[in-house]
C-alpha cells in the first residue's frame, strides 16, 4: 500500500470519526432537550433513511466525477449540518442531513478503493479500510462520549466557554474542526485516470438503471450470498449499538460514559476480526467465514449471563472480532463481484442500498420494541399481548436481546445452507 492509498484512508477515517462523535453529542443534546427515549433511535433512523432514498442517485454521482471531488462535496454536506445542529436546528433533521452526506460519500470511498487498487489486494485494502472505519467508531465513540461528559460540563461552567455553548453544543462545535480537517485531507487524494460515466438528470432513468443493477447483483450466486450477509451485519451491528446501550445502562447500571466504552471495545474487537480476516482469508476462500457469524449471534445471547463490566467488556471484544473476521472477506467478495458486473460507485450504491434498508428495518423494529415495552400493557390491549406478556415471563429487554441474537444466529445458518447447496451444484467454489 502506498502513500496515495493512506491518504485516502486518513480523509476517510476524518470524516467517520465526526460522524460518530456527531452521533453522542447528538444523543447529549436531545438528552438536554428531554426528548423520548425512542428518540434514540429515531436519531439513527433518521441518518440511515438517505442510504436508501439516495441509493438510485448516489453510484451515479460518484462515477460522474474524479472520486476525489466527490468525497470534498459530500464532506461539505455534512459540515452544514453539524452547523445546522450547532445553530439550533432540531438535532433529528439536522442529522439526517449528514446523512445525506454520509449516502452520498460512501460510493465515492468504496468505490476509489476499487479503481485505485488491483483485485487480488482488495481483501488487504479491506482489512485497512474496515480497521480505519472501526477505529473511527472507537475514537468517534469514545470522542462523543468523552466531549458530552459531565467532566467536561464541569470545566466548562468555570469558562466564559460555558456560558456560550451547553456541554452538547461544545462537542458539536469540536466535531465541526474534525470535518473541516477532513476536508483539508481531501485536496490531497489521487485523481485517478478513469473513464467518468455522464450524469443523467432524469430521475426516471437514474431509479431503471439502479434497480437493474440491483437485480443483477442479486442474481449472482456469489454477489446474492455475500449482499444477504453484509446487509444482516450492517443491520444487526446498528441494532446492537443500541442494544447495548440499554443493555450496559439498565443490566450493568453503568453510566452513559461507560456504555460508549463498551459500544467500543466491540469496535476494537471489529478491528482485530478485520485485520486476522485480511492476512488469513484470500478472496476466493472468503465464504468460509459463514460459521463466525452464527457463533456471533450465540455469543450475543450470553450478554444476559454477564453482570460484571470486565466479563461484559471481553464478551463484547469477542463478539467484536467474530463480526469482523466474518464481514471483511465477504465484504472484499462483495466489491469485487460488483465491480466485475456493474462499476465500482453503481455496486456500491446498491450495497448500500440493501445493507442500510437492512439498517431501517431492524433499528425501526428496535425502536418500536422500545416504545412498546417502556410502557405497562394497557388494559384493554388484546388477550394475545397479554397472553404473551405472561407466558414469556422475560423482562423486556431479555426478550430483545435473546430475539435480537436468535435472529443473526438462524439467519447464518439459512445462508451457510444456502452456500452448501450451491457448492454442491457447481455453481459456486469451496
Amino acid at each position: 500500500m502506498d502513500r496515495g492509498f493512506f491518504t485516502i484512508l486518513g480523509a476517510q477515517f476524518l470524516s467517520a470519526l465526526a460522524d460518530n462523535a456527531l452521533f453522542f453529542a447528538a444523543l447529549a443534546l436531545l438528552k438536554e432537550q428531554h426528548a423520548p427515549e425512542w428518540h434514540l433511535s429515531m436519531l439513527l433512523w433518521c441518518f440511515t433513511v438517505s442510504y436508501v432514498v439516495l441509493a438510485p442517485f448516489a453510484g451515479s454521482f460518484a462515477d460522474s466525477m474524479h472520486k476525489g471531488r466527490a468525497m470534498m462535496i459530500c464532506n461539505g454536506i455534512k459540515l452544514g449540518g453539524c452547523v445546522l445542529m450547532l445553530a439550533g436546528a432540531p438535532p433529528i433533521l439536522a442529522y439526517a442531513m449528514v446523512g445525506f452526506g454520509a449516502a452520498a460519500y460512501s460510493p465515492a470511498k468504496y468505490g476509489i478503493i476499487t479503481e485505485y487498487l488491483p483485485h487480488d489486494k482488495l481483501v488487504a485494502a479491506n482489512g485497512w479500510l474496515e480497521g480505519a472505519t472501526v477505529g473511527a467508531i472507537i475514537f468517534g465513540t469514545l470522542l462523543g462520549g468523552m466531549l458530552a461528559s459531565h467532566t467536561v460540563d464541569a470545566w466548562l461552567q468555570g469558562t466564559l466557554i460555558g456560558s456560550h455553548f451547553s456541554v452538547a453544543e461544545f462537542a458539536i462545535a469540536v466535531i465541526v474542526l474534525l470535518y473541516l480537517a477532513a476536508a483539508w485531507l481531501n485536496l490531497y487524494v489521487p485523481q485517478l485516470n478513469v473513464v467518468l460515466k455522464p450524469l443523467s438528470l432524469r430521475p426516471s432513468k437514474l431509479v431503471a438503471e439502479f434497480w437493474h443493477c440491483v437485480k443483477r447483483l442479486w442474481q449472482d450466486p456469489q454477489g446474492q450470498l455475500s449482499l444477504g450477509v453484509t446487509t444482516l451485519f450492517w443491520g444487526a451491528g446498528a441494532t446492537m449499538r443500541l442494544v447495548v446501550l440499554n443493555w450496559a445502562v439498565i443490566w450493568l447500571t453503568l453510566t452513559m460514559q461507560q456504555a460508549t466504552q463498551l459500544v467500543a471495545i466491540v469496535a476494537v474487537g471489529i478491528a482485530a476480526g478485520a485485520v486476522l480476516a485480511g492476512h488469513y482469508i484470500p478472496l476466493k476462500r472468503a465464504f468460509r467465514v459463514l460459521p463466525a457469524g452464527i457463533a456471533m449471534g450465540v455469543v450475543v445471547i450470553s450478554m444476559l449471563f454477564v453482570n460484571q463490566y470486565w466479563l461484559a467488556a471481553l464478551l463484547m471484544f469477542i463478539v467484536g472480532v467474530l463480526s469482523g473476521f466474518f464481514v471483511v472477506p465477504l465484504n472484499a467478495m462483495l466489491q469485487h463481484r460488483g465491480h466485475m458486473l456493474m462499476g465500482a460507485g453503481h455496486s456500491i450504491a446498491v450495497q448500500n442500498f440493501n445493507e442500510n434498508l437492512g439498517i431501517l428495518v431492524m433499528v425501526g423494529l428496535h425502536m418500536l420494541l422500545v416504545k412498546f415495552f417502556s410502557s405497562p400493557v394497557p388494559v384493554d390491549a388484546p388477550e394475545v399481548i397479554h397472553t404473551v406478556f405472561r407466558a414469556s415471563g422475560l423482562p423486556p429487554m431479555h426478550a430483545i436481546i435473546i430475539g435480537f441474537g436468535l435472529f443473526v444466529a438462524l439467519t447464518m445458518i439459512y445462508i451457510q445452507r444456502r452456500y452448501r447447496r450451491g457448492v454442491a451444484a457447481g455453481i459456486m467454489h469451496d
